[in-house]
């Protein structure tokens, strides 16, 4: 499994996703003018010159290099809520207190919000079913912190990502038939092609501005605020494992939650090295018991290449990567290259099989993680 920016060549299989996505998954939408300008986006985001980050969003797709299967794709905004607002319910608590009467009264509030203006966004993973395979989740996952460890250069000190929340396969989600009924009258899926799109001026226009007072919603409404989509949760499991956190931020739509991590805290961005890469012949004796779990990823930008691998040897102590060739074929490594890498799991031998295991969890990978404005 091979990672790369999206091309042109993409479109297709893209469409495809956007139709399997279904509604809630806003960053893509099922129309080939909007999903042409994505690509084309991305393609210019890879190539520009940037030295702050800024309107970039960047686009990957996961590839079967045997078959041309595109498995799935991932994606990271630099800078969100520049030219469209970015917007949040925030979950607090505000006090009604009587001295005289000896009152008191905590009530939960959501008050509309454009906190995270100018954050870095990752977005847009989705694994299609049908291509479902051991790591191929945490790949898609994991990469996007690769590419930002590498170039830092290109996204904001905070980093969100926005969890896809508690929906029905039919499209109808319990917070947004609450909203509905007293504010927008339009379907779910109407709102989230209409955001998708970039389409969000309605929400100035129509959305409530006041605090909403969270008892006064209906009770299905206040049991999904910042809740997330069964297909949802193995994402964000892996994203808590990464360091990111809920500070009590929610869609306006579903409520799902926001997440939130420092760059430079991310584990799977401080964890992670430059290497110089050795390129050596698959047969060398150091290669043929396995190393750790590694995801692998070369230093360009339009050219990026990344992978997941148990094929290569990484010695820290002296900042070296082994790779066997074919791989670094792939991968558009030379010898004395530099590659940077992470290592996902830890290989253990055990003595009285003589074999290889694996000690992380292989849990099952996520569908999806949502989604990019």
């Amino acid at each position: 499994m091979i990672i790369r920016p999206i091309a042109h060549t993409d479109l297709d299989a893209l469409a495809e996703i956007a139709r399997e996505s279904g509604p809630g998954f806003t960053s893509l939408v099922d129309d080939r003018d909007f999903l042409t300008a994505k690509i084309q986006h991305s393609i210019d985001s890879f190539n520009r010159d940037v030295v702050e980050p800024g309107d970039e969003g960047y686009l990957f797709v996961l590839e079967d290099p045997d078959t041309g299967d595109i498995l799935g794709t991932t994606g990271i905004e630099a800078s969100v809520g520049l030219d469209s607002p970015l917007y949040h319910y925030h979950k607090s608590q505000v006090v009604h207190h009587s001295r005289e009467l000896g009152l008191f009264k905590r009530v939960d509030v959501l008050n509309m919000c454009n906190h995270y203006t100018g954050c870095s966004e990752i977005c847009t993973l989705y694994l299609r079913p049908q291509f479902r395979r051991p790591n191929a989740g945490k790949l898609l996952s994991k990469v996007r912190f690769l590419f930002m460890a590498q170039h830092p250069a290109r996204f904001a000190r905070t980093v969100i990502a926005e969890m896809r929340g508690i929906s029905s396969d039919c499209g109808e989600s319990p917070f947004w038939n609450w909203l509905r009924q007293h504010f927008v009258d339009l379907e779910f899926a109407q709102v989230t092609e209409l955001v998708g799109a970039g389409n969000n001026g309605f929400i100035a226009e129509l959305m409530p501005k006041y605090p909403l007072y969270t008892h006064l919603l209906s009770p299905e409404a206040q049991a999904v605020i910042g809740e997330v989509h069964d297909k949802t949760r193995p994402a964000l499991k892996m994203l808590e494992a990464e360091g990111f956190r809920h500070k009590g931020y929610v869609d306006l739509f579903d409520a799902g939650p926001t997440v939130e991590a420092e760059l430079d805290q991310i584990r799977s961005v401080a964890q992670s090295s430059e290497c110089t890469v050795q390129v050596v012949q698959a047969d060398t004796p150091v290669l043929q018991h396995g190393g750790d779990l590694l995801s692998i990823a070369n230093t360009q930008v339009a050219g990026f290449r990344a992978t997941l691998t148990e094929r290569a040897i990484h010695h820290p102590q002296h900042g070296l990567l082994q790779v066997p060739a074919d791989l670094a074929r792939a991968l558009d490594l030379e010898d004395g290259a530099k590659a940077r890498c992470v290592t996902l799991a830890s290989r253990a031998h055990n003595k009285t099989t003589g074999r290889a295991t694996d000690t992380a969890s292989q849990a099952q990978p996520q569908q999806e993680l949502r989604y990019a404005l």
